[in-house]
């Protein structure tokens, strides 16, 4: 799977016909947002069950103010365009445990891994 970037122009569009998703809102100044973001990368080919995005607070400023984002890098966990779940972490583990909480870990049966 692959990392898609939102646009305020396309978000409600894009997250409605994702099943699953994950957004990850950073901020280029945060460090550890950059950081952090090598690792999303690559979780999102652990995941093929769930869509990977990424917004920036300067490419997406309507789909950042619909979400109470306390920290970044903040991750909102979406179901069909809806906002499920939503947390802020830099430590990878932690990032897992959630998305395995609401997504489960592999892809269903009918998905190949």
């Amino acid at each position: 799977m692959t990392v898609e970037k939102l646009t305020d122009d396309d978000y409600e569009e894009t997250l409605a016909t994702a099943d699953r998703a994950v957004v990850d809102f950073y901020a280029a100044w945060c460090g550890q947002c950059v950081i952090f973001s090598r690792r999303f990368v690559a979780l999102a080919a652990h995941y093929p069950h769930v869509r990977f995005y990424v917004c920036t607070s300067q490419e997406c400023p309507s789909l950042r103010e619909s979400v109470d984002i306390e920290e970044v890098p903040f991750f909102g966990l979406y179901e069909n365009g809806e906002l499920v779940d939503g947390f802020s972490t830099t430590d990878e583990e932690r990032f897992r445990e959630r998305l395995e909480a609401r997504f489960g870990a592999c892809p269903p049966p009918d998905m190949l891994c």
